[in-house]
Parts: C-alpha cells; sequence; structure tokens
C-alpha cells in the first residue's frame, strides 16, 4: 500500500505541529508502507532531499502569500497525486484545503483529512477570513468521509455544529531530559532561571499577555531574578508582533525562530515554568513538548488545554493579573512542582506518544 500526505509545508519539520506530526508518522509508516510527502519548494531552497526517513519527497512550487500558500500548494499536489498515487491512500491536513478536495471526492479518492483547530476564532483574521475558514469547515465534511480531530473538544465540535462524526487522533510527544544545558548560555539563561513561552507571535497565543503579566510579577517580586524567555516570531509581521518586539528589558529575553531540537529541548527542560498561551483549537503539540520534557506549566485556560494537561499544571485567565498571581504561586510553592510534573509525564508516556498515533492512523488507511 502507498501512502500519500498533502497539506504541509513539508519534512523535515521546521515549521509547526502539522509539520512534527508528518515527520513522526511517516518515519514510522515508511516501515510498512511506500509513503509519499508533498512539500513547498519555496521553503527547503537549499536542502531538498529526496528521501527523508524512508519516504519519498515531491517538491512542487506555491505562491508564498499569507492567504493562498496552503491552498495552492495543496491544489496542484492533488493534481499531481491524482496522475500518479491515485491507488494510494491519502492523509490531507488542514480542513483550509477542503475546497482542492472536490475533484479527488468525485473521483473518489480514498482519503482522510486532519481539521487542525478552530481557525476561524483566532484574531488575525478579518471577518472575510473567519467566513472562509468556517465554510472550509463545512465543506470539508460533506467531501471526506475519514475526518480526523485531534481532542474530544474537536470531535464534539464538528458533531455538534456540522453533525459529522470523526475519528479522534492526537498528536504525540517525547519524554525529554538535559543533555547539556549550557548550550543556553548564548541566551544568558541557566537551570531554572527562566519564564519559556515558545509560540507564534500571534493574538491568540497570549505572548503580549505574557510579557505583561512578567512585567507586573517583576514589580510585585523586585528581588527575584526570574527572566522571561519568548521563542519564536511570525512569517508575516503584523501590528501585534511589533507591538511585542518593542519590548526593550534586560529580564526579557526574544530568541526570535529556533528550529535546533537540541537548543530547544534545553530550553524547555531547563526553565522553571512553562508557559502555554494557546487558547485556539485542539491538542496542542507545543503544551505536549512541554509536558514531555519535565517542567511545570501554567496553561491557558480553555477546555483543550484541560483535556490534555488535566491536573498536571495550573491554569490562567486572559488577564494579566490572574497570570501573574499563577506566576507568583510557582514562586512561593517550587518545592510542590514536581507532584504535577510526574502527572504530565505519565500522561505522555500513556497515551500521547507517536507509536498509538501512529497506529491509530494506520487503521484509518487500512479501513478497519
Amino acid at each position: 500500500m502507498k501512502i500519500v500526505i498533502i497539506g504541509i509545508r513539508g519534512i523535515p519539520s521546521n515549521y509547526g505541529g502539522f509539520e512534527t506530526c508528518v515527520e513522526e508518522l511517516s518515519k514510522r509508516l515508511s516501515v510498512k508502507y511506500e509513503v509519499i510527502v508533498y512539500a513547498r519548494s519555496q521553503y527547503y531552497k537549499y536542502d531538498k532531499l529526496a528521501y527523508y526517513n524512508g519516504c519519498k519527497i515531491v517538491y512542487l512550487p506555491t505562491i508564498k502569500l499569507k492567504f493562498i500558500d496552503t491552498l495552492f500548494h495543496t491544489s496542484i499536489s492533488i493534481f499531481h497525486a491524482l496522475i500518479f498515487y491515485k491507488k494510494s491512500y491519502w492523509f490531507i491536513f488542514n480542513a483550509a484545503n477542503s475546497p482542492a478536495l472536490l475533484l479527488p471526492a468525485l473521483l473518489r479518492q480514498k482519503m482522510a483529512l486532519n481539521t487542525d483547530g478552530l481557525e476561524w476564532k483566532r484574531d488575525k483574521w478579518g471577518s472575510i477570513g473567519k467566513l472562509y475558514y468556517q465554510f472550509a469547515e463545512w465543506l470539508s465534511t460533506k467531501l471526506v468521509n475519514d475526518i480526523i480531530t485531534d481532542s474530544k473538544g474537536m470531535h464534539n465540535y464538528y458533531k455538534k455544529r456540522w453533525k459529522k462524526k470523526s475519528s479522534i487522533i492526537e498528536y504525540g510527544a517525547y519524554i525529554q531530559k538535559s543533555k547539556n544545558c549550557t548550550v543556553i548560555n548564548k541566551y544568558g539563561l541557566g537551570k531554572d532561571n527562566y519564564f519559556l513561552q515558545i509560540t507564534r507571535l500571534e493574538p491568540e497565543n497570549n505572548p503580549l499577555l505574557t510579557i505583561e503579566a512578567f512585567i507586573h510579577f517583576k514589580d510585585n517580586n523586585p528581588d527575584s531574578m526570574l527572566k522571561l524567555v519568548i521563542v519564536g516570531d511570525v512569517s508575516y509581521q503584523s501590528e501585534y508582533s511589533k507591538k511585542i518586539k518593542i519590548t526593550k528589558r534586560e529580564d526579557i529575553i526574544f530568541t526570535g525562530f529556533e528550529y535546533d531540537k537540541k537548543i530547544l529541548c534545553e530550553l524547555r527542560t531547563n526553565c522553571f515554568a512553562y508557559i502555554h498561551g494557546n487558547q485556539v483549537g485542539g491538542t496542542n503539540p507545543a503544551l505536549l513538548e512541554a509536558m514531555g520534557a519535565g517542567v511545570f506549566i501554567i496553561a491557558r485556560d480553555v477546555n483543550f488545554n484541560r483535556e490534555v494537561l488535566g491536573n498536571g499544571g495550573l491554569f490562567f485567565m486572559r488577564n494579566k493579573l490572574d497570570l501573574c498571581k499563577k506566576m507568583e504561586w510557582v514562586l512561593k510553592n517550587k518545592n510542590t512542582r514536581k507532584e504535577y510534573i510526574e502527572k504530565s509525564l505519565e500522561k505522555v508516556e500513556k497515551y500521547y506518544n507517536w507509536d498509538r498515533i501512529t497506529s491509530e492512523y494506520e487503521k484509518l488507511a487500512k479501513g478497519k
């Protein structure tokens, strides 16, 4: 059996949760099946690998503009796949790509769609963008039989709003341990001396709120030597991201995009506490990675994060005073962090692991 994966930027993963998911899935599936992954050539100008982890990579061009990048590349990938891989099983990522699925649906192509989160709730989209994403959600339920949602919350959303049942298949993570903490010295950091947030600089991820809460925290705790580290950026600058970047303080560090997995591991495993501000969508890969890193987590209080983290951390409302209080709680109760951390690690080991996730995708492809 051949398995085709369409709708992401490509692998090796350097960009986000979808890419990480596909990298982990594809290398496991390629042990049994022939796996073909479509990639956007503009994102791999200098390192186009014909094969990666046993998977064939097909590079096709895209138009690298915010509103059409994904759909354009998916559309031409689908035409290519209809010519060369029609007898394969397809995994499509992102419900925003559903308009491109009309032809393969008419041709009764065997495929599944991973919907992603509630993109229309993101603050960065205007009214037209929000309407498009809701239309794409609806259309996906009409064109594709096998819908994949990544949490119970997303499953319930599709069932209630679009009257569509879905297969719940979450994301996975690894247990991570620090191996060489000196690599974070370049940022002036050491063990347990900083709060950390790894995220795109977008409103629904709340990095600006984290900064404001941290400044309030330092005002209330002037003797604290803790710093704040924000890892990430945006591909397209916005007023929101600019507002973040004008912050100039010695105790707030912006690293920009960081793709080195060893450095990211050290940043996670050595932080005092991890701030997870994402509030849109289901099982968030960044939250899982923080759980697997064995660190204390303060997460945005939404049902999706509560489903994943459970009683493995604290939750904050969307205001700086509440987040500040949670930061202060960790400072005053740092010796009790271990019991929360152990619950998170156990959940990653037993449930949010890539072998189990891959087996669920394989069942769909085999029609079980």
